[in-house]
């Protein structure tokens, strides 16, 4: 025969004879492991202490077009939403994993380090200073923010709506004069007189208004609550 047979014993003597260093192999899986946490609690770090740094160094060509906002947008949106747009170091819920992750793969994709770090988020997820659905985003740069990461619920789909009345103080006068004007129909008739009339509904029109203001200026100012157009990028909470 032109080819010789097979001997299974030699290649089994061949493969014994090969050795496998287990500890080096241990010690490149700990380095690995090591580099990864290392990786990880920098992340952390940049999250937690974040500065504004006016941009980071991304590469336009791998970058998603569709995930770049202008500050205008973000204004827009807190704004109609009653949100608010600050820096990670603020925000007091769990970051995830994913969204560690989605950094780490971002700053691999671009061979970069970034920072600046900022959340879209309700008041009530951030550590406000006295005096629902994170966004993360990391500037780039002229006021354009990348968007890197999106977790949790979706916001109610009425929130807008609902907070329409809060955008500015002509909303939330149009929002008193309605909760008047259905109060005012809602008293019985006959209740201070035999007869209702234009007059006496005018009254109690007038009379509920001012109520419902008492309370809303109360409350105002109780709490410390502003319009969404003056919260939005605040991190102070008595705004």
């Amino acid at each position: 025969m032109l080819l010789p047979r097979t001997n299974i014993e030699q290649k089994l003597n061949k493969l014994r004879a090969k050795k496998f260093d287990v500890s080096s192999w241990k010690d490149q899986v700990n380095e690995i492991f090591r580099k990864e946490e290392e990786n990880q609690g920098r992340i952390l770090q940049n999250l937690n202490n974040s500065v504004d740094i006016g941009k980071n160094t991304f590469d336009f060509d791998s970058l998603e077009t569709n995930k770049i906002y202008h500050i205008d947008q973000i204004k827009k949106i807190c704004i109609d939403y009653r949100l608010r747009f600050l820096d990670s170091k603020y925000f007091k819920g769990k970051l995830p994993q994913s969204a560690l992750l989605a950094i780490k793969n971002l700053e691999r994709q671009h061979q970069t380090e970034l920072k600046g770090f900022k959340i879209i988020a309700p008041s009530k997820l951030f550590k406000l200073e006295n005096a629902d659905d994170p966004l993360l985003f990391a500037p780039m740069g002229n006021d354009y923010f990348y968007l890197i990461h999106k977790w949790g619920n979706d916001l109610h789909p009425l929130r807008k709506n609902i907070m329409w009345f809060f955008k500015s103080f002509e909303n939330l006068l149009f929002l008193t004069f309605i909760i008047s004007v259905l109060l005012t129909f809602m008293v019985p008739d006959g209740l201070f007189s035999k007869h209702n009339d234009t007059t006496q509904l005018v009254m109690i029109f007038f009379f509920m208004f001012k109520s419902v203001a008492a309370v809303v200026l109360f409350y105002g100012f109780a709490l410390g609550k502003n319009f969404n157009t003056s919260i939005w990028n605040s991190k102070y909470f008595n705004t």
